[in-house]
């Protein structure tokens, strides 16, 4: 059965870091595209950084230079780094494993950022 869980997340106050992290399984992880999105309280999901198969990374703007994206094919793991935080990246994080046709999604982690 594919399966993403997420785990890292929690309170920080601004500007500091965290790592976010996203175990999967059932699934062959070399060839999904990776991606994290985050949904604050009364938002829309929106994507925060994808990893593609090959490695290539893609950033929302107004995380591009705080945040890295990063993936571990033998651990089947994806990563996210996170600095420079600041009370608008409060949200609930997602992981998500995208290939051709088939979705599966995490089911989520806090992040606060609050002083």
């Amino acid at each position: 059965q594919a399966q993403l869980v997420e785990s890292g997340g929690g309170l920080v106050q601004p500007g500091g870091s965290l790592r976010l992290s996203c175990a999967a399984s059932g699934i062959s992880f070399s060839f999904y595209r990776m991606g994290w999105y985050r949904q604050a309280p009364g938002q829309q999901r929106e994507l925060v950084a994808y990893i593609t198969a090959d490695r290539k990374t893609s950033y929302a703007d107004s995380v591009r230079g705080r945040f890295t994206i990063f993936r571990d094919n033998a651990k089947k793991m994806v990563e996210l780094q996170m600095n420079s935080l600041n009370v608008e990246d409060t949200a609930v994080y997602y992981c998500k494993a995208n290939l051709e046709s088939r979705t599966i999604w995490g089911q989520g982690i806090q992040v606060t950022v609050s002083a």
